[in-house]
């Protein structure tokens, strides 16, 4: 199956440090994310009601972006990342969402991406 690169962005209105918290720890990550998140060393367990799936933590960088890996996809080069993007003109927030998926489930995909970031934005009283 082929995979495509999904790009979505969403205005956050946050603070760069508060949402960084909630994209990399496990607090932060199972407000929004997952039901319940566990950490050893890199590697981050997400637990969804009937199911678990680990993913590496492949680099961060503080109040900019976090890069996971599922660890039961092969691709190399296939992530998803959160980045923290500031309009330098207007100080707007907002998160962009990079995913690999199969390129017969993008709009499945980009429509969990956005219940998952309107939760997200409700937590952060966005």
């Amino acid at each position: 199956m082929t995979r495509v690169k999904l790009e979505l962005e969403y205005e956050i209105k946050s603070a760069p440090g508060i949402l960084y918290n909630r994209l990399i720890t496990t607090g932060g990550l199972a407000e929004w994310f997952a039901d319940n998140v566990k950490i050893d060393e890199d590697i981050y367990t997400f637990f969804w009601e009937n199911s678990e799936e680990q993913a590496k933590l492949l680099v961060s960088k503080d109040q900019e972006f976090v890069k996971y890996r599922w660890l039961e996809d092969d691709e190399e080069d296939s992530f998803f990342e959160f980045r923290i993007k500031i309009d330098e003109m207007t100080g707007d927030l907002a998160l962009v969402v990079t995913d690999f998926v199969d390129a017969d489930e993008v709009e499945e995909n980009s429509n969990l991406w956005d219940k998952q970031i309107g939760k997200l934005k409700m937590i952060l009283g966005s």
